[in-house]
């Protein structure tokens, strides 16, 4: 038998980019992209892939720089999770909901030297934006046009830069950075974290599994792409060969209608997606079984029920930003079928256990020890390995407290159950999760004390049966001051996104505090909850 070399030359760095390049052989005229009319075959996709990468690269973009993306769920996006890695550079899919300065401050700090923008987000933009380049995408399906005042070229204009001359579908370095995806803001500033190579390939894996991808998989895109990376199903679906079907904005009525049109099987999304997919006067039971991988709040008994009568079936993962979306999995056991739904339910709202390409997941206490699997000691989920973030972006500080002790610190509480699953009980940062998205209070605090009758304010997430939780602002006014609570909303508006803005506002003559001056919020959350279910994250 040959010895193996003692170099490095048998060893091939993963990449998600190696999944294009196979599945485009292998699956040549095989539909790769449905939006509309479109339709893109795996060759097709391949081939504007290695167009924008070329082009990128006579557009002066070089190994390591950022390139911005602000589009919503159409083919440009997908592509773009392709040829921007490709061409060597970074992609950084900027959240198409935040405000304008928002927006800024992620291109600032990510130093992205070209931004590409959808024409319908063009009131997105920032007019002092400080980028190289904008490249503007104009959708016909929106019907959006350019802003003249946005200037820049199209994206046509960009690829005709490009040429059609082969790239390798390689890294140089599997722990390079891949992509660069922004917090919510959840502690303030939102935080750049990096993804590379090795962990997108090997989550990717981990969604194909878990999720049960095969090449006859037709997944429809109710998850933001720029969310995670689409929890990498940008990669996971091409890997496998499937097809990706595309969907401009989340419509139920539009969702229905492609179900059947496109024969779908898998989607992915947030309960409040699914909550409007099953309220839908269009919901029937479906012709096929559809997988629905869900997270964000633990789906509720009622929507797993709904779902299941309509023929889905549902598969309940949590993560973050930092575990490249899904880092656990509740496993349905053999059993829980023939359990009640309430208790069935119950198991299912679970985090469950660590995913297939994952090193587990752990509860500890304080000096870092694994709390006893009683279902009711408390600690701090962590995690580590191949799919937790490489770190921060241009933040040492931030990543050496996240990695203390050697493992991922998530910030949120939760018990292990006696057979080894977690479920979180309470966080540990006053984080809200609505419909999906984090919004951070201390951002929302400071868009309210922005005004000049606020004195002192405090934002609760608070129960919604749509949304799971909601923004509640109290707030104590300056002696003499008064404001109208549409006057103080609409203040709020032009600092923040839209979503992020609190539903309710109640005057109140003080807030409760401790003896040092600290404003006590679990005092507000626990009034706002009394009766309800504790919360909890998915």
């Amino acid at each position: 038998m040959d010895a193996m070399p003692t170099d490095d030359s048998w060893f091939t760095p993963l990449t998600p980019l190696a999944f294009l390049e196979r599945s485009a052989e292998v699956f040549p005229e095989k539909p790769a992209i449905v939006y509309g009319d479109r339709r893109i075959t795996y060759a097709g996709f391949a081939a504007e892939a290695t167009r924008l990468a070329n082009a990128l690269r006579a557009s002066g973009i070089e190994p390591g720089d950022r390139v911005a993306y602000l589009l919503p769920n159409i083919p440009e996006m997908l592509v773009a999770h392709f040829g921007v890695p490709l061409s060597g550079a970074v992609l950084v899919a900027i959240n198409t909901r935040l405000a304008p300065a928002e927006i800024q401050h992620i291109v600032a700090h990510s130093g992205a030297k070209i931004l590409v923008v959808d024409a319908g987000l063009h009131g997105s933009v920032a007019a002092e934006l400080d980028v190289r380049e904008i490249v503007t995408v104009t959708d016909p399906a929106s019907g959006a046009q350019a802003d003249p005042a946005v200037g820049g070229v199209s994206y046509e204009t960009l690829l005709a830069r490009g040429s059609d001359d082969p790239l390798p579908w390689t890294t140089g370095d599997e722990r390079g950075t891949i992509s660069i995806n922004y917090t919510s803001g959840t502690t303030g500033r939102p935080k750049g974290v990096l993804y590379h190579h090795r962990g997108a390939y090997l989550n990717s894996l981990a969604e194909i599994i878990h999720s049960g991808h095969t090449p006859d998989s037709r997944y429809l895109w109710t998850l933001p792409m720029f969310h995670c990376n689409g929890w990498c199903t940008t990669w996971a679906v091409t890997a496998i060969g499937g097809t990706h079907v595309c969907l401009r904005a989340v419509d139920a009525a539009e969702i229905w209608r492609l179900l059947e049109a496109e024969r779908v099987t898998h989607l992915n999304g947030a309960p409040t997606v699914l909550v409007a997919i099953a309220g839908h006067a269009d919901a029937h039971p479906l012709v096929r079984e559809v997988v629905v991988t869900t997270a964000g709040a633990p789906p509720s008994p009622t929507v797993i029920k709904r779902m299941s009568d309509l023929g889905a079936r549902l598969v309940h993962v949590y993560g973050l930003t930092e575990t490249y979306g899904p880092y656990s999995v509740c496993e349905y056991q053999p059993g829980w079928a023939e359990l009640d739904i309430d208790e069935r339910s119950r198991l299912q709202a679970r985090q469950g256990v660590g995913m297939i390409v994952s090193d587990g997941v752990r509860v500890v206490d304080e000096d870092m020890a694994d709390v006893p699997r009683d279902g009711a000691t408390m600690g701090e989920v962590v995690m580590r390995g191949n799919n937790v973030m490489a770190g921060y972006f241009a933040d040492p500080e931030a990543t050496e407290q996240a990695f203390r002790g050697g493992w991922f610190h998530s910030g949120d509480l939760g018990v292990r159950h006696p057979d080894g699953y977690i479920e979180l009980r309470d966080r540990a940062k006053d984080i809200i999760v609505s419909g999906g998205e984090n919004i951070s209070t201390i951002e929302v605090e400071a868009a309210i004390d922005s005004h000049p009758a606020v004195l002192e304010v405090a934002v609760v997430g608070v129960p919604n049966e749509k949304w799971g939780e909601r923004p509640k602002a109290f707030v104590v006014l300056r002696a003499g001051e008064s404001v109208e609570v549409d006057v103080l909303l609409e203040h709020v508006r032009t600092r923040i996104a839209r979503y992020k803005v609190p539903d309710a506002v109640e005057f109140v003559g003080e807030l409760p505090k401790t003896s040092t001056g600290k404003i006590q919020k679990f005092a507000l959350r626990e009034r706002e909850w009394a009766g309800r279910a504790s919360r909890v994250q998915g």
